[in-house]
């Protein structure tokens, strides 16, 4: 991969979706782009180039895929979702009592440990009828398909306590996999989104979790997104970040809560 190539490859990731990529990721970039490169049967960075420009519409979403960090967990920063248990729902039974409707955004839900984790909180929390649904979006559309399936191996649910897993998955006999039950699934909508362009959805939301995304965003595009954000929350609505996240001192339209936590003002 030549300098003149990485660099296209730079210019391509940051215009498409906002990541900003160093001289330090050259070899991360390396790494996961030769496997495509590799599976194409292409003997060089440039062949590759040449294809993904002509078949921009059938490759481009591969080539992002590849690029895109997808590390996460179940119950990943326990905090915000004692925060969303013991405070936010509070709030929303008695701010939302005449609509009894909650919308939740897991924007950069990667293999869906996240929306899960939310839906475990929320499920039975609510009044009965109450319509609480929890949207998951992320760029890859690999890790949707995974979230989407629900299945886990044993080691991915390590982290999670008995009375989760015996209530929300059903395991296999091996004891190997764990299926996420309908009783869950039934609260989440996965669907593949770019946040920097067009978002599709016509109504506000309550919370937005957006943590680990932006810290790959350069300034210009983190502020952009926050006040994007700010438009599509409800009045004081709730946003989360990642544990080394943060806002600019120069944001007006968040209170923070500590712990990488918000309120839209």
């Amino acid at each position: 991969m030549t300098d003149s190539e990485f660099k296209l490859i730079v210019d391509m990731v940051y215009k498409a979706c906002g990541i900003v990529l160093g001289d330090h990721k050259r070899e991360m970039v390396y790494s996961r782009l030769v496997r495509r490169v590799r599976k194409l049967n292409f003997e060089s960075f440039a062949d590759y180039l040449l294809y993904l420009d002509e078949y921009k519409e059938e490759e481009f979403s591969h080539f992002i895929n590849s690029i895109t960090t997808n590390l996460t967990s179940f119950f990943r920063e326990n905090h915000h979702f004692e925060f969303l248990k013991d405070t936010v729902i509070p709030f929303l039974i008695n701010a939302n009592k005449h609509s009894r409707r909650v919308r939740i955004w897991s924007a950069g839900c990667s293999t869906g440990e996240e929306p899960y984790s939310i839906a475990m909180t929320i499920a039975g929390a609510f009044p009965a009828g109450w319509d609480v649904k929890v949207l998951a979006t992320d760029l890859d559309s690999n890790v949707l398909e995974k979230g989407m399936c629900g299945e886990y191996s044993a080691s991915s649910v390590n982290g999670l306590d008995q009375e989760h897993l015996k209530r929300w998955f059903l395991r296999d006999k091996d004891g190997q996999l764990y299926k996420v039950k309908p009783d869950l699934q039934k609260y989440i909508h996965f669907k593949r989104l770019n946040l920097l362009q067009d978002w599709p959805m016509s109504g506000s939301f309550d919370v937005i979790f957006c943590r680990n995304v932006v810290i790959y965003f350069d300034k210009p595009t983190k502020e952009g997104l926050f006040n994007r954000y700010a438009n599509i929350l409800s009045e004081q609505g709730f946003l989360f970040l990642g544990h080394s996240e943060s806002m600019g001192k120069d944001q007006k339209n968040f209170k923070s809560l500590g712990k990488t936590m918000y309120r839209k003002l």
